[in-house]
């Protein structure tokens, strides 16, 4: 297998990637700090307010969030002990278990929110141009693609 190097500009681009996504992600979640949330937190709450009932199946959840049964189980544990989630048994198959927004959920996220929204523009969105952003937009998109066509 003969390797293809990358190129100067390549380089550049997944160097300049890699060097600030920890540090954003890690910034981001520092400004959710105040609100008792951590990113993947804001996220289940997020996943939840924008789903049909405010409630997801457990595995759907799970999917969408890229965590094995398991891993939802320990990040749903700290919400539900909070009162933002609760675990909802299927009143028609009993093998199936629902995460359901609580109104202490929603009000936490819709508390968090503004803050959030306002770390992300300045922290992400801050200094582009509309059609930077679209090009970000469209990058991601072919990324997730990618990653999606070949999970190995």
């Amino acid at each position: 297998m003969t390797t293809t190097w990358l190129s100067a500009s390549e380089m550049r681009a997944w160097r300049n990637f890699i060097e600030s996504v920890g540090t954003l992600t890690a910034a981001l979640e520092a400004d959710l700090v105040p609100f008792g949330l951590t990113m993947g937190d804001y996220e289940v709450l997020v996943r939840l307010s924008e789903s049909e009932d405010q409630r997801l199946r457990m595995c759907d959840l799970a999917t969408s969030l890229q965590l094995s049964p398991s891993g939802l189980t320990r990040r749903l544990d700290g919400l539900v002990k909070a009162g933002l989630v609760e675990r909802i048994a299927s009143p028609s198959d009993r093998r199936v278990m629902f995460a359901a927004l609580t109104p202490a959920g929603h009000a936490k996220l819709v508390e968090a929110a503004p803050d959030h929204v306002a770390s992300v523009r300045k922290r992400f969105l801050n200094g582009l141009s509309r059609a930077q952003v679209q090009a970000v937009g469209d990058i991601f998109e072919i990324v997730r693609g990618n990653l999606t066509a070949c999970p190995e």
